[in-house]
């Protein structure tokens, strides 16, 4: 009887993979470097040969093969569509094509879906059946559980909470990403500063502005800096607005973030939290809700990879987890 799975991170800088045991515990890990700008050809033979490396030498014993990738993508075909960091991407049969090689049933998951089913799997959300999961860094990516089932929809491309428009000032139409994410926060800080905002920001980057990035604004806050302190307080308004809606769409247990914008802590979440307070529609969504930083950190791709494949694309309860063996 099968008793591992294989994962696999197809990332835009790293490719890593994994033997997971039925208990989705790590057995093995390898990484190489993605090296997208090669084109298809070279990335998909370097993935399926990272794969090979953490393959049981019998492979009767992997049950199966889960991969995180970027989107978009199809995880009901396992067609990679056209992510932005994977250039000459487009309509790729991924799952057709690991498949063909190595003889195993193959799930390929949207980054952020697939770290939804790991924190519910293995991490801050374990134990619990309806999670929201939100990742701010670059981008803002988001992912749901459902009673205890990944929430895709019709074609595999729901639950993308970042990408939801918001409102700013009388015309605009923005979304959470655009007012919230990595690049947002920098964004606004570079602005500030050619508008003649006195800040510690300009003295950490040398007067390059160009080098400005969320890491450097949290460092100033961090230190005090009054304008990197409102930059980060205005996106966790935004990102508590998101929750707010999350909240009113799916009732979650509870709500976990992860993603580098998260590591300035209190400083984006002191004004998340006083933002969901303030708007929800009642406090009844706040009963016992919990929102909390993830807990699986740079594995949590490879985890949610394998949750993938134990739960066949993430149709099955995960609580079928711990009755597959």
């Amino acid at each position: 009887m099968a008793t591992t799975y294989i994962a696999a991170d197809l990332g835009g800088t790293q490719i890593r993979t994994g033997r997971f045991d039925h208990n989705l515990n790590l057995l093995q890990r390898e990484n190489t470097l993605t090296r997208a700008n090669d084109g298809l050809a070279p990335t998909l033979e370097r993935l399926m040969t990272y794969i090979d490396k953490v393959m049981p030498s019998d492979r009767r014993d992997a049950a199966g093969i889960g991969i995180s990738s970027p989107g978009p993508l199809n995880p009901k075909t396992g067609v990679i569509i056209a992510p932005p960091n994977l250039p000459g991407w487009h309509d790729v049969p991924l799952a057709d094509i690991i498949s063909a090689e190595f003889g195993l049933p193959v799930f390929v998951g949207n980054d952020a879906n697939v770290a939804a089913l790991a924190e519910a799997s293995k991490g801050a959300a374990q134990g619990h059946r309806h999670v929201v999961y939100i990742t701010i860094s670059t981008g803002i990516g988001s992912g749901v559980i459902c009673d205890g089932r990944l929430l895709t929809g019709r074609g595999g491309l729901a639950a993308e909470l970042g990408h939801m428009p918001i409102l700013v000032g009388d015309e605009c139409v923005s979304s959470v990403e655009l007012e919230a994410a990595g690049p947002a926060i920098a964004r606004r800080a570079r602005q500030a500063i050619a508008a003649g905002r006195q800040t510690t920001i300009t003295e950490l980057v040398g007067g390059e502005l160009a080098h400005v990035d969320a890491q450097v604004v949290g460092a100033a806050a961090a230190a005090g800096d009054a304008l990197a302190i409102e930059l980060l307080a205005y996106a966790g308004r935004i990102i508590g607005l998101a929750i707010v809606a999350a909240l009113h769409l799916f009732n979650p247990e509870i709500v976990v973030l992860g993603g580098g914008v998260t590591k300035t802590g209190a400083l984006l979440f002191d004004p998340m939290r006083a933002t969901v307070k303030q708007h929800v529609l009642d406090e009844s969504y706040l009963d016992g809700l919990r929102i909390e930083s993830a807990a699986l950190g740079g594995d949590v791709a490879l985890v949610g990879a394998a949750a993938l494949a134990a739960t066949d694309g993430g149709n099955m309860d995960i609580s079928a987890l711990d009755k597959l063996f």
